[in-house]
């Protein structure tokens, strides 16, 4: 299992824009499937989307398509997450993950996918 660190959260105004970074170690991110979940508070842990192996796949939860955009640098154990015009209801800890599994459809995803994670990064979006 690999071990991964994020990082890059803060406090931004509605419409602002974030990347977030995810470090991963002890092992290569190249065979694993990585994703980006989010939790705000007082609820579940969320999925917000995830890139396959090689990168050319990706899917997004429904309400942040077209603002959130996940890539990934194999070479260098990274995942990002850029989010653009970000708006109060995603405040959340976001924490990046690595699992095996692959589905077309975001709904299927849930955090027993996934067998790594990252501690978390701190998201605030004021208005």
């Amino acid at each position: 299992q690999v071990q991964l660190v994020d990082s890059g959260g803060g406090l931004v105004q509605v419409g602002g824009s974030l990347r977030l970074s995810c470090t991963a170690s002890g092992g290569t991110i190249r065979i694993y499937q990585m994703a980006w979940f989010r939790q705000a508070p007082g609820k579940e842990r969320e999925f917000v989307a995830t890139i396959s192996y090689s990168g050319e796949y990706t899917v997004y939860r429904d309400s942040v398509k077209g603002r959130f955009t996940i890539s990934r640098d194999n070479a260098n154990n990274m995942v990002y997450l850029q989010m653009t015009n970000l708006k109060p209801e995603d405040t959340a800890v976001y924490s990046c993950a690595a699992g095996l599994r692959y589905y077309i459809d975001a709904d299927s995803y849930t955090t027993a996918d996934f067998g790594s994670w990252g501690q978390g990064t701190q998201v605030t979006v004021s208005s």
